[in-house]
């Protein structure tokens, strides 16, 4: 789902459609797919979280930055692309037991349109992969606290005991007796990989303001790169084949980015019907296809 189309199919439809063709190492599983030879897989739930932060602006008030790593080029999913911080929902996501400030199960299912109990484990996951894969902990002492810090080698053992599943967030959390901080996520957007992908992720994205203190830092492991981008530059260097983009992560920036600022993005009302990318076959290529509500950004 990473190159854009130039010719073809694109000229058919509005700029409000996301028009891609499926690289030629995927029409096989694609076809099989369509044709009824091979079952769909399965979508996994999964979690990811735009990070953000403002950016200094002159003049002017301040705009939006937003963190993204770029995936290690060793990885079986989405090697070398630049994505935000995020992964399936782990079985012990759905423990019970923590201490938990914020909408509950009940309402997160009622926003994102899942069992309750889903809906949990979406936030915790949300909550766990920030501080895998960024270091910064959606969490405090107290329901209206936060971390002021997580830096130090106590904290990398903890960050590293999670991403090798030695402990659990619900551990973590009481060992430390912190509180999970629901209320620093908003909900954005839903999408649900195409049908004919062999991975597959119903993954939703929220957004969150980095706590005031808090830092992000170079953590290895799947990312090759950390940076916090401006959404229009990051968008400008993916047109120019700079850095790599996929088509959710292209259009989560663009909208992020018309916000302007960080609080405006987290007081924006969402549409959080999945988008799921549809499949057009022409005589000499498949492409991908989705309505949006904005212009497709690349």
């Amino acid at each position: 789902m990473t190159e854009p189309a130039s010719t073809g199919p694109a000229r058919q439809f509005p700029p409000d459609h996301a028009i891609l063709r499926l690289p030629s190492a995927l029409a096989e599983q694609a076809r099989d797919v369509l044709s009824g030879r091979k079952d769909p897989v399965t979508p996994r739930d999964a979690a990811s979280v735009l990070l953000l932060r403002p950016a200094a602006a002159d003049p002017g008030p301040p705009g939006i930055e937003v963190y993204m790593l770029r995936r290690a080029r060793s990885m079986a999913f989405a090697p070398g692309v630049f994505v935000f911080p995020g992964g399936s929902v782990d079985p012990r996501d759905a423990e019970e037991g923590m201490a938990w400030a914020g909408p509950d199960g009940q309402e997160w299912g009622r926003v994102l349109d899942t069992p309750p109990a889903l809906a949990r484990a979406l936030v915790c996951a949300a909550v766990r992969e920030t501080f895998e894969e960024s270091g910064v902990l959606l969490a405090g002492p107290g329901a209206g606290t936060v971390v002021a810090d997580t830096s130090g080698p106590e904290w990398e053992a903890d960050r590293q005991a999670l991403l090798d599943h030695s402990q659990s967030l619900a551990g973590f959390l009481g060992r430390r007796g912190l509180v999970l901080r629901s209320d620093l996520l908003r909900p954005w957007a839903r999408w649900i990989t195409p049908v004919v992908e062999a991975r597959r992720y119903d993954t939703r994205f929220f957004i969150a303001a980095i706590p005031p203190g808090q830092r992000t830092r170079d953590v290895g492991g799947e990312a090759e790169e950390v940076a916090w981008w401006q959404p229009e530059a990051a968008i400008r260097a993916a047109r120019q084949r700079e850095l790599r983009l996929m088509p959710p992560t292209a259009v989560c920036l663009a909208e992020v980015g018309a916000c302007g600022q960080v609080e405006t993005a987290l007081r924006a009302p969402r549409d959080l019907r999945p988008v799921t990318p549809a499949v057009v076959e022409t005589d000499d290529a498949l492409w991908l296809t989705a309505e949006l509500n904005l212009e497709y950004p690349l």
